[in-house]
């Protein structure tokens, strides 16, 4: 989903294309991605970790379950402007990429 945000810029209004992208993550504690994001720039608030250019939210949500076997996950929502997402889910990507056994 895109869409458009207007920042003041003294006297002037600057059209910034902005992002929300939604990812469910499974096996990793929230504190782990908080400190991943806090590794990308990211400042810890009170309901929020926000950066330069974008801001997230971290959710926990119901475990997936296979038989005995419980998985927690985290849903993270992450919006922000474009050109500042893409290398920053990238490096994202890698950090929480875990190898199957």
């Amino acid at each position: 989903m895109t869409s458009s945000r207007r920042w003041a810029a003294g006297k002037r209004l600057k059209r910034i294309a902005c992002v929300k992208v939604e990812r469910i993550i499974h096996g990793l504690p929230q504190w782990l991605l908080q400190e991943y994001l806090q590794s990308l720039g990211g400042q810890v608030g009170e309901k929020n970790i926000r950066g330069q250019g974008w801001e997230a939210w971290i959710e926990k949500i119901d475990p997936y379950r296979i038989g005995s076997l419980s998985v927690g996950r985290l849903k993270l929502v992450i919006e922000g402007e474009e050109a500042v997402l893409t290398p920053l889910l990238d490096k994202l990507d890698w950090k929480t990429l875990r190898g199957g056994g």
